[in-house]
């Protein structure tokens, strides 16, 4: 037996809050950005994955017009900063509702530090940095997709693996999902994607 949900015949918070706790886990995109006035704000996305591997463009989702959207429109610029375990607090504290001139950095007294080709700076402490240009602006229905062009991907060396790619375990990194639930790391387990279709 399975329950029907249909969304013309559900109010559209309800619906909202059916998808998130469908398409789960979700990885975070902690959004930093510049204002024209030089204004920083960071704050967090749930609605985040790639776009496109050539050329190398991600994208996340603004549910309304926030001030990162509005940001990155007029700047053309922002970062990624991956959400991990160990920063989780100061990823859903700065989830909240701040004034536009207000920077989230200092207000929730978060280390930064320069970034290598955009003007926003980087979370210090956060393990992967994906620095943005503008891509485009796509508005769907209620929200906006941000995809950014990725000029620069800065990790910190000791979450490089042997092979010099990022390390799951290293980056411990925390996801959404529904309600007021996050996901921590999970079980990792190795699979290699076969060459050829499975025979019965």
């Amino acid at each position: 037996m399975r329950t029907l949900f249909d969304p013309a015949d559900t109010e559209p918070r309800r619906f909202y809050q059916l998808l998130t706790a469908s398409v789960v886990p979700r990885p975070i995109a902690w959004v930093s950005t510049l204002s024209s006035d030089g204004v920083g704000n960071l704050a967090p996305y749930s609605f985040f994955t790639v776009a496109s591997s050539t050329p190398p463009i991600v994208q996340f989702t603004s549910v309304g017009r926030k001030d990162s959207l509005r940001n990155i429109e007029a700047t053309g610029e922002f970062v990624i900063n991956l959400a991990t375990a160990s920063l989780q607090d100061a990823v859903n504290d700065s989830s909240a509702f701040y004034d536009a001139d207000a920077d989230e950095f200092l207000e929730l007294d978060i280390k930064n530090e320069p970034s290598e080709r955009v003007r926003p700076v980087r979370v210090a402490d956060s393990p992967i940095a994906i620095e943005c240009t503008l891509h485009q602006v796509i508005e769907v229905g209620n929200s906006f997709v941000v995809m950014g062009n990725v000029v620069a991907v800065v990790v910190k060396s000791e979450a490089l693996g042997d092979d010099g790619l990022p390390d799951f375990g290293a980056l411990a990194p925390m996801s959404r999902l529904g309600r007021a639930e996050w996901g921590l790391p999970p079980e990792v387990i190795v699979k290699e994607r076969p060459r050829t279709p499975r025979t019965t």
